[in-house]
């Protein structure tokens, strides 16, 4: 059986985005995504996703739920195969817990996201504790409000702080987490001592990690981030993207930086679209979760060798990435400057054009194999062909690319005919991909499923369950019967079951059943599924409540709220009529 404890942080790392964009192209649509449904014909997008709640729903046939749902409908998989899907597109095994009382169980390692929400809060009680923090900040220019946004916190020198928060400090969730570290002779301590503390947020806004800077100037390392965790993983994650969301979609552009202290810096500064990557290269993980926020990407780095280093990384690591909708640019401050002290020196203003002037990514890539190669001889030109080979090779957005391949061929004084007969380079006029029809499914088959794993085995049925199926739709009239006869007749067989049923629910419904009940894997943990889809279907019945008094609550005139339903209001992110 999978561990519950592991399912919460698997959908705590999985960003549904990520996944319902893998099965149908995804446009941003205000905060949220939209597309034509994959459950139902319709040529106008009438199913949205949800970034922040994590969840899909159309409004046209109706089919919502989360990431594990949305496997389950559109790949026809069980509850463990989805789960197994998604862990594997994250890159974690999935444990389980074993049902042998003669064999231990596997360690679960619970709670990492409250530990370090837990921490998060503590390193911000310790910040107002340390007037020699408090002046480094405020020697940075940052204000308490920016510095609030931010979450930043401060880190007290000494080795077992954290013990007066965590009562149990020999636990392996501080250790998992990043929080502790266990040397050679097994004595623990603190990760993070006398530094300056910035909370990296996943898509959620929950903590996944810290990134410290030192206060002492000759203090090392200069910046110090969590480990990679079941949580955090620094090639997918950005520091600030969380914050910074609106502000993207508001300027139409996000600027990538360095450090998350020239994050922070440019936020004072009125500059909230910037993000940072975590002490690597930008990643394609990394564009490709930009290029949802906005359609123009500029990167800025520092004007020295290490600056220039970076921005040739994050170049060649974007071009996999790349569409001829996406406008990506460069941009380098002078030798003596980064981002921050660039903007607390001229300003707001002076940045912003500066960033409006940036290289783009193919001026940048040429300018970059031509400045040492002066171009003039044959081997020369050969040199510069052989390093713009593998470059081209990688640029797969037709337009993006040729416009690429006729400036080097330019370059390199050939035609473009010639230089492609010469590097054999990919064509660009691919036939395209069929689109995958739609699905015949029905939108409500998770019901269905919950029904099968009942009739499989009739003993699993709760009468609890009938406290939480409301409706009266075709589908909640199935599921409310099968639990009724499980309950009279928790031994019988299946075809016992169905005979009962096919007095009480639609024909028509009946045989879609009978399809599916001969189709199950018998191989199914028959418990496990049963437990998937009650969370699934217990997922859907909240948030449906959760629409329904939102919008009864939001017709009615501000003064006329009660303290309970503004405080619900406040929770679900939504504003009453102004009277």
């Amino acid at each position: 059986m999978i561990p519950e404890s592991f399912i919460q942080e698997l959908l705590n790392r999985v960003d549904i985005v990520d996944v319902i964009d893998k099965c149908t192209p995804l446009k941003k649509a205000g905060a949220n995504y939209s597309a034509c449904c994959p459950f139902h014909n319709e040529k106008s997008p009438s199913f949205t996703v949800s970034p922040t709640k994590q969840f899909y729903h159309c409004f046209g046939c109706g089919a919502h739920g989360t990431a594990v749902g949305f496997l389950m409908e559109y790949q026809g998989l069980s509850f463990v195969e989805a789960i197994n899907e998604l862990a594997r597109m994250v890159g974690i095994i999935v444990p389980q817990e074993t049902r042998d009382p003669n064999k231990p169980a596997p360690k679960v390692v619970l709670g990492l996201q409250e530990s370090l929400q837990e921490a998060a809060q503590y390193y911000k009680t310790e910040l107002k504790k340390s007037p020699r923090a408090i002046d480094y900040l405020k020697g940075r220019g940052l204000s308490g409000h920016v510095a609030a946004k931010f979450q930043v916190g401060y880190a007290p020198a000494g080795w077992q702080n954290l013990q007066s928060v965590f009562p149990h400090y020999e636990s392996e969730t501080l250790s998992v987490a990043g929080l502790v570290v266990e040397n050679e002779q097994g004595r623990r301590y603190d990760r993070f001592r006398d530094r300056i503390m910035f909370p990296i947020h996943d898509q959620k806004g929950q903590v996944i990690g810290f990134g410290g800077r030192v206060i002492n100037p000759e203090d090392t390392p200069k910046y110090y981030n969590s480990p990679e965790t079941p949580l955090f993983q620094k090639g997918h994650e950005l520091y600030g993207l969380f914050l910074a969301r609106r502000a993207i979609r508001d300027a139409g552009r996000a600027l990538v930086v360095e450090g998350y202290m020239d994050v922070v810096a440019l936020a004072q500064y009125g500059i909230e679209y910037a993000v940072a990557a975590l002490g690597t290269a930008t990643t394609p993980f990394h564009i490709a979760k930009l290029m949802r926020q906005t359609d123009e990407v500029v990167f800025c780095f520092d004007g020295d060798n290490a600056g220039r280093t970076a921005a040739w990384r994050a170049a060649m690591n974007a071009l996999p990435a790349l569409t001829d909708g996406l406008k990506l640019s460069f941009l380098f401050l002078p030798k003596e400057h980064d981002p921050d002290s660039y903007v607390r020196e001229f300003g707001k203003e002076k940045f912003e054009s500066e960033i409006k002037t940036a290289m783009p990514l193919s001026q940048y890539i040429l300018k970059h194999l031509s400045e040492d190669n002066p171009l003039q001889s044959q081997e020369d030109k050969v040199r510069f062909l052989n390093e713009a080979e593998p470059i081209m090779r990688q640029i797969s957005a037709p337009r993006s690319a040729m416009y690429l391949r006729k400036k080097v061929a330019e370059l390199a004084q050939l035609s473009v005919d010639e230089m492609q007969s010469l590097l054999k380079l990919p064509g660009l006029n691919k036939t395209p991909v069929q689109a995958r029809p739609k699905l015949t499914r029905t939108t409500n088959s998770l019901y269905k499923r919950f029904c099968l794993t009942m009739l499989m085995q009739p003993a699993l049925a709760s009468k609890d369950d009938l406290l939480w199926i409301v409706g009266h739709s075709d589908d909640e009239i199935l599921l409310r019967q099968t639990i009724e006869t499980c309950l009279v007749h928790p031994h019988s067989k299946p075809v016992v079951i169905m005979r009962e049923l096919e007095q009480k629910v639609d024909a028509k419904i009946m045989r879609e059943l009978e399809h599916e009940l001969n189709a199950l894997d018998e191989t199914l943990d028959l418990a496990q599924e049963l437990v998937g889809a009650r969370q699934q279907l217990q997922q859907i019945y909240l948030h449906r409540n959760e629409n329904e008094l939102l919008a009864k609550i939001s017709e009615k005139p501000l003064s006329a709220l009660t303290d309970g339903e503004r405080n619900l209001l406040k929770s679900l992110g939504s504003k009453p009529k102004s009277k």
